[in-house]
């Protein structure tokens, strides 16, 4: 892996993500690792101390780190969340619509083809914590007008 790919102005933490139990129990950690079947909402009284959630994909058929960024966001969580392991270039569009803001994927994307795949969609079809306007709210707007 190498560096991650990054949608924030902030210094990246250099603080290597510790297991959610260990982070639970160490008081002056500050970024955390979420392996597949951790529950995120054992995190949410500590958020105020966290810099960077990592959430590992150990294979892309596993979504549940859509869910534990959604909840993260949807709590008020404003620091990075970082997705790990085999994310695919495929994936990041709707990933970041759930709130990850890095990416640090096994195997490197082609730059390009990542760019590509964010811009792929113009319009949305459901809210999210990303702010868009879903496609039938503008339709709607557009109507009234």
């Amino acid at each position: 892996m190498g560096d991650p790919l990054r949608f924030r102005d902030d210094t990246a933490p250099d603080e290597p993500g510790v297991s959610l139990d260990a982070f639970l129990n160490q008081k002056d950690a500050t970024s955390v690792l979420l392996e597949a079947g951790d529950d995120v909402r054992a995190l949410l009284p500590e958020l105020g101390r966290v810099r960077l959630v990592e959430i590992d994909f150990p294979r892309f058929r596993d979504g549940r780190g859509f869910s534990s960024a959604s909840i993260l966001r949807e709590a008020g969580y404003t620091g990075e969340i970082r997705a790990i392991g085999d994310v695919l270039v495929d994936l990041v569009f709707f990933m970041q619509r759930c709130g990850f803001d890095s990416f640090e994927p096994d195997e490197p994307f082609d730059l390009s083809t990542f760019d590509a795949a964010l811009c792929r969609y113009p319009d949305v079809y459901q809210s999210t914590i990303d702010g868009r306007a879903p496609i039938w709210r503008l339709r709607h707007l557009q109507h009234l007008s």
